[in-house]
């Protein structure tokens, strides 16, 4: 995607601000707001907001994961699912 068809000034913004959210739903792409020639914000629908964070949730504990394997704290499938059987059995 290229971002420098998307950026638009704040005073674009002000004037047109039901269009701009309605653009960016329907075309689900980021639209960076400028002030003072900076980029100074990034809008975007709530649907793609939430997609990305969910995303970003699964890399961290996959890196996380990844640590614990380097660390050594890890279990083969055999173990876990013998510590599985024994607590479903006792329970």
């Amino acid at each position: 995607m290229r971002y420098s068809s998307r950026i638009k000034p704040i005073s674009y913004l002000k004037a047109n601000a039901a269009e701009v959210l309605e653009k960016i739903n329907i075309e689900r792409e980021p639209l960076v707001i400028t002030q003072n020639g900076e980029a100074r914000a990034v809008i975007q629908d709530v649907a793609t907001f939430e997609q990305t964070q969910e995303t970003l949730a699964l890399l961290k504990l996959l890196a996380l994961g990844h640590r614990d394997v380097e660390a050594g704290r890890f279990a083969s499938v055999e173990t876990v699912a013998k510590r599985l059987r024994r607590r479903r059995a006792a329970a």
